[in-house]
Formats: C-alpha cells, structure tokens, sequence
C-alpha cells in the first residue's frame, strides 16, 4: 500500500482520490438530471491523448481508448436520448438491468441486492467509524458508491484502504465491469467500463494487492 509520507505514495493516494471521484458521478447520475453537465462537457472537449498520458494506474495505450469510446459517445451532447436511456437500460430500470450495479448480485448465491457482502461492508464501516454514502436506500456495494467511497478512505483514513480494496471491492469489480463493458451498447459507458476496470487493477499491481476471488453465482 502507497506510504502516505512518501512522495510516490502521496502521488498514488492523490490518483486512488482523481479515479474515485472523477468515475463515481459517472455510475452515480442520470444525464438527463444535470449534475454531470459540467463534468460531460469536459469529457466532450477532452484531449485524449493528453488524458491518456496523465490517467493513473493504466498504461497511456490503454486509457487512450477508454476516453476516446467515453468521448464519441457524447457526440451528440450530454443530454442526448442515446446516453440517457442507456444510463437508465444499465442502472435504473424499469426493465430488468443486464448487470446491475451492486456487488451481493454477483457474490450472494441468491443475486440479491443488501445481500451477504453488502452486509459485511455496512459491518466494517461502522467498524471503521465510517458514515454511509447516499441514501438508506441505496445498498452501499453500488459501483458508484464504493468509488467514491475509495476516494473518501483515501483522503481521509488511508490506512484503511487495503482492507477496502482488498475485502469488499477487488474482489468484486472486475467482473462486474467485464459484464458492464459486454452488455452497454452506447459508447460512452463502454468507454467507462473498461477505464474503470483499467484503473482498479492497475491499483490492484501497483500496490501488490494479492484478492482472493469469491463464486459468483451471475
């Protein structure tokens, strides 16, 4: 794990922090609402190659076409219908999602949502002295969730981002994200999919994180 009084471990904690919080809105929002507005149109105007050599955790090669797929996909504005009811096919409903974003779906022998995994999570970070993220509502292994909360732990208690990594997301996201690249048929979420996944393995190599994989039953 990065050595907070490093300089190199600084530098890995501040790009945990730059990946959780510039990733978590994108899982977290409906285009249509506006909360992404700013963030999308920056995306829309985005050097790609610039980005690309500046991503952390994932070799330029790779990052470059992540961003470029998230960036065609918002060709036709931040508010287009294709991106709007992509977000909604993928993370809301009302039909029945591809793969849904909450990590007990995948782990839980009943793929259900509050299922095991998401129990054991809300157990450590109340452990932790950590607050939840969003709403009761809203089981706490939802992607967006947990990538924000990667960068909250980061800034605030960096000694505990191992167990996170290690025990409640790793194990997890890639799979998850795998399904999510397979399944989204707008650009920019596939672009999402695979920068996402990119970055949390390459944080996996970089701190020499050794996760043990459960069954997935999804």
């Amino acid at each position: 794990m990065p050595e907070v009084c490093s300089s190199k471990g600084r530098a890995q904690l501040e790009g945990v922090v730059f990946v959780g919080q510039t990733l978590a809105p994108l899982f977290l929002n409906d285009p249509a609402h506006g909360a992404l507005d700013e963030e999308l149109a920056a995306m829309a105007a985005l050097d790609v190659d610039a980005a690309a050599e500046e991503w952390p955790f994932v070799s330029a090669d790779q990052a470059r076409g992540a961003l470029d797929l998230m960036k065609q996909g918002l060709a036709e504005g931040p508010h287009s219908e294709d991106l709007i009811w992509e977000y909604r096919r993928l993370f809301v409903g009302p039909a029945k999602m591809p793969c849904p974003p909450w990590g007990s779906v995948y782990t839980d022998r009943d793929c259900v949502v509050f299922g095991a995994s998401t129990l054991a999570l809300r157990a450590w970070m109340r452990a932790s002295g950590i607050q939840r993220l969003g709403d009761e509502k809203t089981p706490e292994d939802h992607i967006g969730l947990m990538l924000a909360l990667m960068a909250w732990i980061s800034q605030e208690k960096p000694e505990l981002l191992k167990d996170f990594l290690l025990d409640h997301l790793l194990p997890w996201s890639s799979h998850y994200l795998s399904q999510l690249d397979e399944a989204a048929r707008q650009p920019f979420y596939k672009g999402l999919a695979q920068i996402t996944k990119m970055s949390l393995e390459g944080m996996q190599e970089a701190f020499g994180l050794e996760v043990t994989y459960p069954r997935f039953y999804r």
